[in-house]
């Protein structure tokens, strides 16, 4: 798979200076972690999950997470879990179909679970049997020390048991990492436990649902999670100390953004008109705008800004903005080949090939890293290619 596959070569040749490179659920975990890109999140009782799945890759979903927890009622747990694994049986076999069958190079996302409890990774895995092979993983709820580690204890037995590589990806959102009285402790505790089990975990995921429910808010499509207050606070807390550039840190994704239906704005519109005035893309513009998605491109731009990569989707809408907004532009690029260059090494200061700003080798060495690895993954535009036209591609697809 590869992001922005699903768009015709010729299309990606014109938009792309560095195509997105290629990668499998065996690449190395250093690119999973930055290729997950929009997660779209499915509840488990979807009757035609398989069907679903399938059309989703076809629209450049490249991670997807079925979810037992949150999106689906309590007595609905068991029903979830028989249709996962019948869901998962269905797409093994049609993944497995003979060459020159309908299905025959199927390609699918890299498919995460998440559980409720720890014991349900073991048993889901023993009942998939041959289709676990299509699990990347399992998302781990209401992660904190205590609650964290039975759930990577179960991970590493059920990857022994099965021989398949399984990931871990816990989500903060728990009222201890949120309250300012046991916050450092808990967030500090969260550092040990996925330290410990750094080989598995391949990313951490912000629950910022569960951050707003624990004071009765719910913010509006005008406004992003940076807005409210309290929950930038926790967000600039987790990269603190879980998102830093000296090796010790982890991929730490964006916010869910929530879609809210049509109603009667409050404040302008953020997205501005100057890259949409050129043919048809005003209409795109007024089209994102009558749909509420001027607040996720904003909110998108504000994770990276926070050393955010990557976000957890809950429509398909959602995905396409979100892999356009991770391309790599060719400036970045540029520059950040430029403070990478051997003879750099030293340090020093150097003004920028797009002679608009200071690139100061040592301090943006960091930066210039997880730009080429991005690019990597995501591609770098070429010099004349910009938002709208990746967002209008993918669109198209």
């Amino acid at each position: 798979m590869r992001h922005f596959g699903h768009i015709a070569p010729e299309v990606r040749q014109r938009l792309f200076h560095q195509e997105p490179c290629v990668f499998t659920a065996g690449s190395p975990a250093r690119i999973l972690s930055v290729a997950l890109g929009a997660t779209l999140y499915s509840p488990a009782t979807r009757p035609r999950l398989a069907d679903d799945i399938v059309k989703q890759a076809g629209r450049g979903v490249v991670s997807m997470v079925v979810c037992l927890e949150d999106s689906i009622g309590d007595a609905d747990v068991r029903d979830a879990e028989e249709n996962l694994v019948r869901q998962f049986t269905d797409l093994s076999e049609r993944a497995s179909a003979a060459s020159g069958g309908p299905d025959a190079g199927l390609e699918l996302p890299l498919l995460f679970i998440r559980v409720r409890a720890p014991e349900q990774i073991a048993d889901l895995v023993q009942r998939l049997g041959a289709a676990a092979r299509l699990v990347s993983g399992f998302v781990l709820p209401k992660f904190t020390e205590e609650r964290g580690v039975p759930f990577l204890e179960a991970l590493a037995a059920a990857e022994a048991a099965s021989g398949n590589r399984l990931f871990a990806m816990p989500v903060l959102e728990s009222p201890e990492l949120l309250h300012l009285e046991t916050r450092v402790e808990t967030l500090t505790g969260i550092f040990r436990t996925v330290d410990k089990y750094r080989d598995r975990v391949l990313a951490l995921r912000l629950g910022v649902t569960d951050f707003c429910s624990a004071y009765g808010l719910r913010r509006s499509p005008d406004m992003t999670a940076y807005d409210v207050r309290i929950v930038a606070s926790v967000i600039a807390d987790v990269v603190n100390l879980l998102g830093r550039a000296d090796g010790t840190g982890f991929t730490v994704t964006g916010p869910v953004w929530e879609y809210f239906p049509l109603q009667e704005r409050m404040f302008k519109p953020q997205l501005r008109r100057s890259p949409f005035l050129e043919g048809r893309a005003e209409d795109l513009r007024e089209s994102l705008i009558e749909h509420d998605m001027d607040g996720l491109l904003r909110e998108i731009a504000l994770d990276h800004a926070n050393g955010l990569l990557g976000k957890t989707c809950i429509h398909p809408s959602h995905v396409v903005p979100v892999h356009a907004l991770s391309v790599v532009s060719h400036e970045e690029y540029s520059d950040a080949q430029d403070i990478l260059r051997p003879e750099r090494c030293g340090g020093g200061v150097l003004r920028s090939a797009y002679t608009n700003k200071m690139n100061e080798v040592k301090p943006h060495r960091a930066w210039a890293e997880r730009t080429l690895m991005r690019a990597e993954v995501f591609g770098v535009a070429r010099e004349d290619v910009g938002f709208v036209d990746l967002l209008t591609a993918g669109l198209a697809g």
